[in-house]
């Protein structure tokens, strides 16, 4: 526990041990920012709902089936076009968009023009910027359009947000709502799921030698994905919350309205929680990592996320056994100013 000033002045307590972050995301004593005033949307309880049907990969039976058949197409595509791809762009972002477009109901041709908004909306800043604001409501008001289309053309949770205006008047959520939720979670789950499948790979290309025993044993798969999600966040570092009653952790006590903010990376690399935790070990037994969360505020799009990542690396195994950088590592370029750590473009060969 340290005390630290944050990028834009305030001072909060900073959270870097494996127990002690794990207590603050657990713990019922602690909230999100904000949550000692709650602001609840009209139709919250049922709003929520929707949502969490949404992201269940189980509400859709023939999910696995349509992620590895869209990983094909897309390798397909790549070895059509011949070495050297930029792999992010023509996989990592489609495939992310593909997922999160069916998710939502959105038509899949529409998504470069949601991707490209992306860019603009999960910089890190201080402070505001122009772009922000127009940026939103041009995403806002196409989400706006598809709930309003007619009926017929509406699925996914889109469809589901839609139906919830046709309850009592006094519990629907307003459209703007609807709208809000659906750009954040596009925004966020497309971002987040393309960044960490980048990260991912990277780390495999890094250890070329774990591409062959994944691919000599695909059902170790679903192990080295979590491997893959403590070592490389699919998520903003950084966790915020903010102790709604007096905590200790550890031997510091926290008083009511402080804030408390995260580091799940510092977290996931403690070596009192993981042996060995700066190289990669797919066959790690038990692997508690902190990658979505915890208790009551874990990231429920994680279980999504993971079928995700499972099925893109697979594909990308059995597709492509001799995947390599075109480049050396040294020589990538990685994007600044932004809320993902990841290379502009990741040139591969196979």
């Amino acid at each position: 526990m340290a005390r630290v000033r944050t990028s834009a002045g305030d001072s909060v307590w900073l959270v870097s041990s494996y127990p002690s972050a794990r207590q603050v995301l657990e713990d019922a004593r602690f909230g999100p920012v904000g949550a000692a005033a709650p602001r609840v949307p009209r139709g919250g309880a049922a709003l929520r709902g929707a949502v969490m049907r949404g992201l269940n990969p189980r509400a859709d039976e023939g999910l696995h089936g349509w992620l590895r058949a869209t990983a094909d197409r897309l390798i397909d595509d790549l070895m059509a076009w011949g070495p050297p791809v930029d792999l992010r762009a023509g996989f990592a972002d489609p495939f992310a968009a593909a997922l999160h477009c069916k998710v939502l109901g959105v038509p899949s041709g529409d998504w470069p023009r949601l991707m490209s908004s992306l860019d603009i909306a999960f910089m890190a800043s201080a402070h505001p910027f122009e772009g922000v604001r127009p940026d939103w409501y041009k995403d806002a008001g196409y989400m706006a359009e598809r709930l309003n289309a007619p009926a017929s053309e509406r699925s996914g949770l889109l469809g589901q947000l839609a139906a919830l205006r046709e309850g009592p008047e006094a519990a629907r959520p307003a459209d703007g709502t609807l709208a809000a939720v659906a750009v954040s979670l596009f925004g966020a789950g497309a971002v987040s799921t393309s960044a960490f499948l980048v990260m991912a790979v990277l780390a495999l290309l890094r250890h070329p030698e774990l591409i062959g025993r994944l691919r000599g044993h695909p059902e170790r798969t679903g192990r080295a994905v979590d491997e893959l999600l403590r070592r490389n966040l699919p998520v903003a570092d950084g966790v915020r919350r903010v102790a709604l009653a007096d905590v200790h952790v550890g031997d510091v006590l926290v008083r009511r309205g402080e804030q408390v903010v995260v580091l799940v990376e510092g977290a996931d690399f403690d070596p009192r929680a993981f042996e060995a935790p700066g190289g990669p070990n797919p066959g790690r037994g038990r692997n508690p990592y902190l990658a979505f969360g915890g208790g009551r505020h874990l990231c429920p799009a994680s279980a999504l996320g993971r079928v995700h990542a499972e099925t893109a690396l697979a594909a990308l195994v059995d597709r492509m056994p001799g995947l390599g950088l075109a480049v050396p590592a040294e020589r990538l370029v990685w994007r600044t100013g932004f809320m993902r750590r990841l290379p502009e473009r990741l040139p591969v060969l196979w």
